[in-house]
């Protein structure tokens, strides 16, 4: 009787295995993380896996749509960016980057904007909330994470207040990035008028087998013609008021331009996803007065087999950089291409810096960061742990040629799991203030030595490992 259950058990056992290797062939990283949680939590492991561990597949209504408003978004700006107008002599050698950025799918390089960086949270609050109250037609706003707390409360007050003057107020909060925002919060949008739709609601999700794909994109748009991006969610924390985590450094970008056509069509896909209901008309993407003449790439990406279009940005600069790679993230858990592109172009002799925190909001991710960085120093990459607070920028700076700024950290769950959205920019004076504040955040880091770092205790070590192999999922 005993040994036919456990043959049985067995047999069982050896199925789910060959289940989850089968179903996740084709994403080796993921592979490994849920082997290991099959081998080691027989049953729940596979049962997670198959609440947690399914491939995201598009909804093919949603994707004409957006085709749709691309194509709309192209016709009203403008187009046909030649290398010598990127603002710097290195795109002209740099064919095969130059081709690849003018070539993406499905946004092009944009003209006829001006751009503006915002540091930390009180910069940022105080630019989007001035822009709210100059709102004429409608304001538009996709958060992963919105907080009931005094900042939260900041944006109740002027979004309710607008609604009740007749301006369209459209709100779009992750289900699991806002999962603690109180229903009253919620209800009192809706009360003034204030549309709001949550996307991937986590019982729906559940359900639906999507809880580990999140919305991970902090977008505003006002009117179509000014727009937000970058790394600040709304809460109290990215004032500093995390005991824990103290200063909170982040960097957020304001746009006005055509690359707000294309923040606005993410914007609407995204709501179209989460609401069910598409909108469309020049309305919403009218005529700007934008006088500068910054380019502007906006680059989305979403869960996927054939959706990184961040990470083959980011992979393509880095191959290109001849002088210098600069690199500030909360989360370094990069995927195996960006890992040999970093390696190599330090080996090469590229001056290559990365800026990680000192102290992180998670523990398990932080050890799961520090499992890749012996490899980056034994190439010669400059590992700098923040440490006036906790560092939340996702910004990289390639030689004078180009930057980013957005919502994905250099980590697979970002670069993999998550919609996200990043801004590419050319314009040598934003490159320069970006360098700027990186220089100064180097001032208030701490240069990880090879020598010390490679001696850390040995129970750390083997809890990285872990950490490591769990990394994709985390």
């Amino acid at each position: 009787m005993w040994s036919i259950l456990l043959t049985s058990a067995l047999v069982v056992y050896i199925v789910q295995i060959a289940a989850v290797f089968i179903m996740e062939h084709r994403r080796p990283a993921q592979l490994t993380a849920w082997l290991l949680i099959a081998f080691a939590c027989p049953f729940i492991g596979f049962i997670a896996y198959l609440i947690l561990g399914k491939d995201y597949v598009k909804r093919k209504r949603i994707e004409r749509f957006k085709e749709e408003t691309v194509r709309y978004a192209n016709e009203i700006s403008e187009k046909s960016i030649s290398a010598e107008q990127l603002g710097s002599e290195q795109f002209i050698s740099q064919e095969k980057l130059y081709t690849m950025l003018t070539g993406l799918v499905p946004f092009p390089i944009t003209r006829n904007n001006e751009t503006r960086i915002l540091t930390n949270g009180d910069e940022t609050f105080e630019a989007i909330l001035g822009q709210l109250e100059l709102a004429e037609h409608h304001i538009h706003m996709d958060y992963y994470t919105i907080r009931d707390d005094d900042v939260g409360k900041r944006f109740l007050e002027v979004l309710t207040r607008k609604a009740r003057e007749g301006i369209e107020v459209r709100v779009v909060y992750d289900g699991i990035g806002s999962m603690h925002l109180s229903d009253a919060y919620v209800e009192d949008l809706r009360r003034a008028g204030v549309q709001t739709s949550c996307f991937l609601p986590p019982r729906i999700a559940l359900f639906d087998r999507k809880l580990n794909y999140r919305n991970h994109r902090k977008i505003v748009v006002v009117d179509g013609k000014v727009g937000f991006v970058g790394g600040i969610n709304i809460g109290d924390e990215y004032l500093g008021k995390n005991q824990k985590l103290g200063f909170w450094r982040d960097t957020h970008l304001q746009l006005m331009g055509d690359s707000v056509y294309y923040l606005q069509e993410i914007f609407m896909n995204d709501w179209a996803f989460a609401a069910s209901e598409e909108l469309s008309g020049q309305v919403y993407m009218p005529k700007h007065t934008a006088k500068g003449n910054e380019h502007v790439l906006i680059v989305s990406s979403k869960p996927g087999q054939h959706n990184h279009q961040i990470v083959e940005v980011m992979f393509a600069a880095i191959n290109a950089a001849s002088s210098r790679i600069y690199i500030a993230t909360p989360y370094f858990i990069p995927d195996p291409s960006l890992m040999m592109g970093l390696r190599t172009a330090a080996l090469g002799g590229v001056d290559v810096r990365l800026i990680i925190p000192g102290i992180g909001d998670s523990k398990l991710v932080l050890l799961a960061t520090l499992s890749y960085i012996q490899e980056m120093l034994d190439a010669g990459v400059k590992v700098y742990r923040y440490q006036k607070g906790f560092i939340h920028a996702k910004v990289m700076i390639v030689d004078q040629m180009l930057a980013t700024v957005g919502t994905a950290n250099v980590d697979m769950r970002s670069l993999i799991s998550n919609f996200e959205l990043n801004a590419v920019l050319f314009d040598k004076g934003t490159i320069k203030r970006l360098e700027a504040d990186f220089i100064e955040d180097l001032k208030h880091s701490r240069e990880l030595d090879p020598r010390e770092f490679i001696r850390r205790p040995y129970r750390q070590k083997m809890a990285e490992a872990l950490l490591r192999m769990l990394s994709p999922l985390l």
